[in-house]
């Protein structure tokens, strides 16, 4: 039996635990980063407790996906799992700047990183992180939201402003920067002007569903994404799907289906990515973990994808 990552925690996946091995040696490096700070909604919240639960729903499955052409993806590829980023509560600025440290360091190994939220926040240090390396960096933004507010209330590290601080950081193309499936009333008339001033650009949900052949336009949009960069980073959050398949998620209708999200981030997968996220999963909104169980679905299906662009499979 695998150790525990932490308490009665299972590392992600049966990853191997590499906070106790101290070396981070893995095809495939899982991390938490439980960030959730001042800027929530009424008494929606909870979000910081989702790498636990995406951990702990991990346990019931393999990696074998039989619709795939029946691929086991722990066949060919190694996992360990680097534990939690600490999270230092109401001080957003201090957890924004371990969740750069830590991720600094995992992206010096080379490997692929798949990082879990907390909420979107999360996004703008592990990129910049990124982004200082040396990297060009593009990125599929896949949210029913912008993100990219300059603030929230004064505070400039929330979870509606990640985007807005990557338009200024250096390194980051925004031009390469697509926000995918952006749809409904909770965004705000400003923020697709901010997209469109700093020349990011926008596809909506109807783009998506009205588009003839999915897999087809992955490409596009993948192709949009790493036009003059290096590296191609996927974000996701939760709520670019419709609630309907997301109840643990902010409470959004009129998003993708599991299928939909599924096989574009699987031919994301296929054609390059560094790295991903997942995002805003709330276990205490969701009395069967339906959410986090879903983000074991969608790991899976990138690295199925990442297993063709490497020629394994």
């Amino acid at each position: 039996m695998k150790d525990n990552i932490y308490g009665n925690i299972p590392c992600f996946l049966g990853a191997e635990n590499l906070v106790q091995k101290g070396v981070y040696d893995t095809d495939v490096i899982f991390y938490g980063a439980p960030f959730e700070g001042e800027s929530t909604w009424g008494d929606y919240t909870g979000v910081e407790l989702g790498p636990k639960q995406i951990r702990s729903s991990s346990a019931r499955y393999s990696g074998y996906l039989p619709e795939l052409d029946h691929v086991d993806v722990t066949e060919h590829l190694s996992f360990g799992d680097a534990g939690d980023i600490p999270f230092v509560a109401h001080d957003n600025e201090q957890s924004y700047q371990n969740i750069e440290d830590f991720s600094a360091e995992l992206w010096k190994t080379g490997k692929f990183l798949v990082g879990f939220g907390g909420e979107h926040g999360v996004t703008y240090p592990i990129l910049k992180s990124l982004a200082d390396s040396g990297k060009t960096v593009g990125i599929i933004h896949l949210d029913a939201h912008y993100d990219n507010m300059p603030d929230y209330e004064g505070e400039l590290y929330a979870r509606n402003t990640p985007f807005m601080r990557l338009y200024e950081t250096e390194g980051v193309r925004n031009e390469s920067i697509i926000h995918t499936g952006i749809h409904g009333p909770r965004n705000k008339p400003e923020t697709g002007r901010f997209a469109k001033e700093n020349g990011a650009v926008t596809i909506t949900i109807n783009d998506i569903k009205e588009a003839k052949d999915l897999h087809a336009y992955a490409k596009e949009i993948y192709d949009m994404a790493a036009k003059d960069v290096d590296v191609v980073y996927l974000s996701i959050c939760s709520d670019v799907l419709d609630f309907a398949y997301n109840p643990g998620g902010p409470v959004d209708g009129n998003g993708l289906t599991s299928y939909e999200l599924l096989t574009l981030i699987h031919e994301f997968g296929k054609l390059g990515l560094i790295g991903m996220d997942y995002v805003e999963v709330y276990p205490m909104m969701d009395t069967n973990q339906q959410s986090a169980h879903f983000v074991s679905y969608a790991v899976l299906y990138v690295l199925a994808g990442h297993l063709k662009y490497l020629n394994k499979i």
